[in-house]
């Protein structure tokens, strides 16, 4: 039973109705159901008044505070002149605005936005995107998908076509397109002495000797820029990137980046890509691209791409895809917004300042004997929880050590939740270094416990 007196109402009600994403249900019997009431900054705090510092953003989407004023004064503002309009035909000042802004900030090149609303509704975009320019230009057996090994794009049926996590892809594998799969350049896989960039170099490798064999039929490589992230918050070296970019381009196919978890200063820079000096011929972006406000997401690509498209109506190349509320005026608003947040404050460089103290402070951890890796890019980090740490030998899942360390961090005001026995912190921009210490010292206890 849920362990939070003031809780008991609203949640009975919830566990009478509602079906929650990404949870078995039965374990609201002994898992808490947490009814948050409000948000302050980094804090979340239930219908009792206990307060959460959200160490994972809400999912990532988060990040300047939950209730930012200034989001919020946007919002209501838009919401007062227009809330929603046909986008087909019609179109409005925030979401011309945003696009502008959004072709400024990416990487060169990168022309055309095509709007979405959320990250999965994105993926799909940019694979049909693809695969239409290819036939358009006359190349209709391009039709497959290279990913790499532990990828994740999102859960609708594309997304998860060009995904290689068995936890999301076993059950629907029936319904699924077959991807070609690449090895990740993932650094905790090195080679006894292997750098980062050496093991980025090794990939490539392979990646080419794929490329030989599939080019022809490949539209296009996906990857999830220097982080892959629901696949275990696995860590690359930019190098791969720049081989990734080279490569596309000796080949003939399309460079997907998916940013959607990575984008807006998650990395160190406002986008992952930039710290390999290369733009994509897709980018997707969602989840930060409104602070955690409200669902969209978009699809950046290049004139060429769009210009494949472009004929006369009985051409039949139209690009004939929609979403109810593409482009909404309420959701660019804030996530025009958010953008101006970042020109007018010095965004990165006081995520700099943070990033150092998370990685100092998560440094000890390097020698727990349950620890096999501590890993941090920019405004994220991981800790590899292992049952023999020479070895690397996993807990058995079902021991379930991780979704210990996230019922430790509930009972001491801090939301961490895991993905399986990886424990990781990706918290919003306007958290301290007195809110990074409790999250660490959180963990570490959680930890202990955990592994007990």
């Amino acid at each position: 039973m849920n362990t939070f007196p003031a809780a008991d109402a609203l949640v009975r009600r919830d566990l009478s109705l509602l079906w929650h994403p990404c949870t078995q249900m039965h374990d609201h019997q002994t898992v808490p159901m947490v009814p948050i009431a409000r948000g302050e900054g980094a804090w979340l705090i239930d219908t009792s008044g206990r307060r959460y510092l959200d160490g994972i953003s809400s999912w990532w989407t988060n990040l300047f505070g939950h209730a930012n004023p200034r989001l919020a004064a946007a919002l209501a503002e838009q919401a007062n002149t227009l809330e929603h309009v046909i986008f087909a035909g019609f179109t409005h000042e925030p979401a011309v605005a945003l696009a502008e802004e959004l072709v400024r900030v990416t990487p060169p090149g990168l022309d055309r936005v095509f709007y979405a609303d959320n990250g999965s509704a994105a993926i799909e975009v940019a694979l049909k995107m693809s695969f239409h320019y290819w036939l358009n230009q006359g190349h209709g057996e391009k039709t497959r998908f290279i990913a790499l090994t532990g990828s994740y794009h999102g859960e609708t049926l594309g997304a998860l076509s060009v995904s290689d996590v068995a936890l999301y892809r076993k059950t629907y594998a029936p319904l699924l397109l077959t991807p070609i799969l690449a090895p990740s350049a993932d650094t905790y896989e090195a080679l006894p002495g292997e750098s980062p960039s050496e093991v980025a170099k090794r990939r490539l490798d392979e990646l080419r000797q794929l490329l030989e064999r599939h080019a022809h039929e490949v539209c296009a490589v996906i990857v999830e820029p220097l982080v892959q992230c629901a696949g275990g918050m696995r860590m690359y070296h930019p190098d791969y990137l720049a081989g990734l970019r080279h490569l596309c381009d000796e080949y003939d196919v399309h460079f997907i980046a998916d940013e959607i978890a990575v984008g807006f200063g998650r990395t160190g820079t406002l986008f992952a890509c930039e710290q390999a000096s290369v733009a994509p011929d897709f980018m997707c972006l969602s989840k930060g691209l409104t602070g955690g406000f409200l669902p969209l997401s978009a699809v950046l690509t290049t004139t060429k791409v769009y210009e494949a498209f472009y004929a006369e109506y009985s051409a039949g190349k139209a690009f004939l895809h929609s979403h109810s509320y593409t482009g909404n005026p309420l959701a660019c608003r804030v996530a025009l917004e958010t953008l101006r947040i970042f020109h007018d404050e010095p965004v990165l460089e006081r995520n700099r300042v943070l990033a150092a103290h998370l990685r100092k402070r998560l440094a000890p951890l390097r020698d727990h004997p349950n620890v096999a890796d501590v890993r941090q890019t920019g405004m994220i980090a991981a800790v590899e929880l292992v049952a023999d740490k020479a070895r690397r030998t996993p807990f058995p899942a079902t021991e379930r050590r991780g979704l210990r360390v996230y019922l430790h961090g509930l009972q001491h005001e801090a939301l961490l939740r895991p993905l399986g026995d990886i424990i990781y912190f990706m918290p919003p921009y306007v958290v301290t270094t007195d809110e990074i210490d409790h999250l660490v010292d959180t963990a570490v206890a959680g930890i202990e416990r955990a592994v007990a």
